[in-house]
């Protein structure tokens, strides 16, 4: 499968956790949409996205199980996740739940809104080997009657955890409690239905798992939470919000209080979100739930082959991990491990700490060989001892 994307035939590419790898003939479909643009760029822009974004939201609502009118279109999932964070009325002393295997950039995000609203971000300590039956117990067992959020991954950046989101879901509504997924990770990663989850924001990217373009991600945000959220940037879907709807207007602003307050925040390039119907037909046609399920078993091999040279064990049950897998190797500086595999065996992967252990977190795509998986376990820098 490789010859279907233009990675470096010399680089060893086990990293496509991080920013994925976009398949050529969905590059195509984005640059197809881009010339189309310049074409006419008031044409495309000012009369044509409205409808051009809706039906790419059909799409992707069919691929998500999602309501299209409950989808808006976001760069990344950090912006999703901001995106909610600042349009929430917290109040001091308030706090917001998760754990303490959260994506950096998001543990940020929450500790600069909780700084400047004087709500509290508290981490619950979710301890390794990962045991997936206690986890919604555990979390829920710190919530307060100041909780009035949880935010948690589906999918862990470190520890490549498929965290039992849906759980923790359900038995916050019955409590009053709102919930944030960061989905980072998720989409084209595992099966996903967002109204079966019940999430009430779920935000993902298109980007890694589904092949897309890089900016294309998505937030979907149940309705009676649509009016809660303001968009990062204010622009003129808030003009046709507050004229209570304007022709001029909604040929780009979209229809209903989420489109037009987050769909247009002036001129940008929209081709990344456009083209993710060519990302969701190639893996269709690709056959990916299959593609998926040989890499998770693949993944799951180099694991257990590449830990067993240390002794070390695995952090959770194989059905934890999806296509990425933390392998754990003796404890180390991180950032010299990953240069040391660049370096002398042109291996692209992430070392990764948490909790004073450290993992190469490996990503097996379709396009990865299975040379290349051995490549990894004869590298000079993971030798035995």
């Amino acid at each position: 499968m490789k010859e279907h994307f233009h990675l470096d035939p010399g680089v060893v590419f086990l990293n496509h956790g991080s920013f994925g790898a976009c398949p050529r003939e969905v590059l195509q479909a984005q640059h197809d949409w881009q010339r189309e643009m310049e074409r006419n760029p008031v044409e495309f822009l000012g009369r044509r996205s409205g409808a051009l974004l809706a039906q790419a939201r059909h799409e992707l609502g069919v691929f998500l199980g999602a309501n299209p009118d409950d989808l808006a279109f976001v760069p990344n999932a950090t912006t999703g996740v901001n995106t909610v964070a600042r349009s929430l009325d917290l109040q001091p002393g308030d706090e917001v739940l998760t754990t303490d295997h959260e994506y950096g950039a998001c543990d940020a995000t929450w500790r600069w809104v909780c700084e400047r609203t004087g709500a509290v971000y508290r981490r619950v300590e979710i301890p390794l080997p990962f045991e997936r039956d206690a986890f919604a117990e555990r979390l829920l067992a710190q919530v307060t009657p100041r909780t009035r959020l949880i935010f948690l991954s589906h999918i862990t950046s470190t520890t490549a955890l498929i965290l039992p989101v849906k759980a923790v879901c359900e038995a916050a509504r019955e409590r009053g409690i709102l919930t944030l997924i960061d989905g980072a990770h998720a989409p084209g990663h595992i099966n996903l239905n967002l109204q079966d989850l019940g999430a009430d924001f779920y935000t993902g990217n298109g980007h890694k798992w589904m092949c897309g373009p890089k900016g294309s991600a998505f937030l979907h945000t149940r309705p009676e939470h649509h009016a809660k959220l303001q968009a990062p940037v204010v622009s003129c879907g808030y003009v046709a919000e507050g004229l209570g709807g304007h022709s001029g207007f909604d040929a780009y602003t979209g229809q209903g209080t989420l489109q037009r307050r987050l769909q247009w925040q002036g001129t940008r390039d929209l081709s990344a979100w456009l083209a993710l119907p060519a990302a969701i037909a190639f893996q269709r046609r690709m056959n990916w739930a299959a593609v998926r399920e040989q890499c998770h078993e693949r993944a799951l091999q180099t694991l257990h082959r590449l830990r067993a040279r240390w002794g070390l064990d695995a952090i959770a049950q194989d059905e934890d991990f999806g296509q990425m897998v933390p392998i754990p190797v003796p404890h180390q500086d991180a950032d010299a491990l990953r240069r040391q595999l660049f370096e002398e065996s042109r291996i692209e992967v992430p070392v990764t700490q948490h909790a004073g252990r450290t993992f190469v977190r490996v990503s097996v795509q379709g396009y990865t060989a299975d040379e290349e998986l051995e490549a990894l376990m004869h590298a000079p820098a993971l030798s035995a001892p």
